[in-house]
């Protein structure tokens, strides 16, 4: 329903399965990017060769310029006094809470109606469950919204995530929305501890955000392996158990199934020398950006 002091294209009222929020927010993102990029959501379709970032090339020469930029920007300031950018550290992360919790909240209105109504395998493995148009144009913004940070694993983890984020928009997995609407949960408090960390409130749950994301990767690998599993019985040993077909392509399926294992052995490598370890002294600070010593 409308109301008199808002325009007709907002709706609002008591929360629905179709409107879990009570404020319906996908109008709210189409007139939104139908203003910023001319046409409306429902429209786009990542087309290799049209869409920015949608060709090997295109992806290829964009993280090699990433790693450059990174790395060599940090040897250029590893003996020079570090930037401090704090304010622009709070700003920056105080955006990706923001950004990061509204393509949540889209996500899980577009995704609610679909699970009660057809339930988890409809949503995670056919076409009209987990490949619709809104959400298409939600895993492209995604991928667009990623964070960069200096530490190995998060330059490999934001690297590794552009790459696969590409290969599931080329092989149109159905399953994409588990591991985003997941990390989307996780950069919400993550971007929020940095927020305050910034602001100079000390967080004693630090540690648990890494445990948090943990989680997230098994339980990614739970439902992407099943997925895969699914497909590839149904496709080529159909004696064995099997769900039935699964949509997305097989290079997609085994692209996720190898950076989703990585991730995980890696966050664990990253926990344990991390908080089973003792810590140094003298390690980096998190609002200093290209300079000093990362200890």
């Amino acid at each position: 329903m409308s109301t008199p002091f808002l325009p007709n294209w907002i709706e609002v009222g008591v929360p629905t399965l179709d409107r879990p929020f009570g404020l319906a927010l996908w109008p709210i993102f189409s007139k939104s990017y139908q203003a910023i990029m001319g046409q409306r959501p429902e429209a786009f379709r990542f087309t290799p060769g049209t869409t920015p970032m949608a060709s090997m090339p295109e992806v290829a020469i964009t993280l090699v310029a990433y790693y450059i930029i990174i790395f060599g920007g940090r040897e250029v300031m590893r003996k020079r006094a570090a930037f401090d950018l704090n304010f622009f550290f709070k700003i920056h992360n105080f955006y990706l809470t923001a950004i990061s919790g509204a393509l949540l909240l889209l996500f899980l209105e577009q995704l609610i109606p679909t699970l009660v109504r057809h339930g988890i395998f409809h949503a995670i493995c056919d076409y009209n469950g987990g490949w619709t148009p809104q959400l298409v144009i939600l895993y492209y913004s995604f991928s667009s919204s990623k964070k960069k940070p200096l530490t190995f694993l998060h330059t490999y983890h934001h690297g590794a995530t552009a790459l696969l984020c590409y290969t599931q928009l080329l092989g149109h997995t159905a399953v994409s929305w588990v591991p985003i609407t997941l990390n989307l949960t996780v950069h919400v408090v993550m971007y929020w501890y940095y927020f305050q960390s910034a602001r100079g409130i000390r967080i004693w749950w630090k540690r648990y955000i890494t445990i948090l994301q943990i989680i997230q990767f098994v339980i990614d690998l739970g439902f992407v392996y099943f997925a895969s599993y699914t497909y590839f019985t149904h496709t080529y040993f159909p004696w064995l158990p099997n769900a039935g077909v699964c949509a997305g392509k097989e290079f997609a399926a085994l692209a996720g199934m190898l950076i989703l294992s990585s991730y995980l052995v890696l966050f664990i490598g990253f926990y344990i020398s991390t908080y089973k370890k003792p810590v140094k002294k003298g390690r980096w600070s998190s609002n200093k950006c290209f300079g000093g010593d990362e200890g």
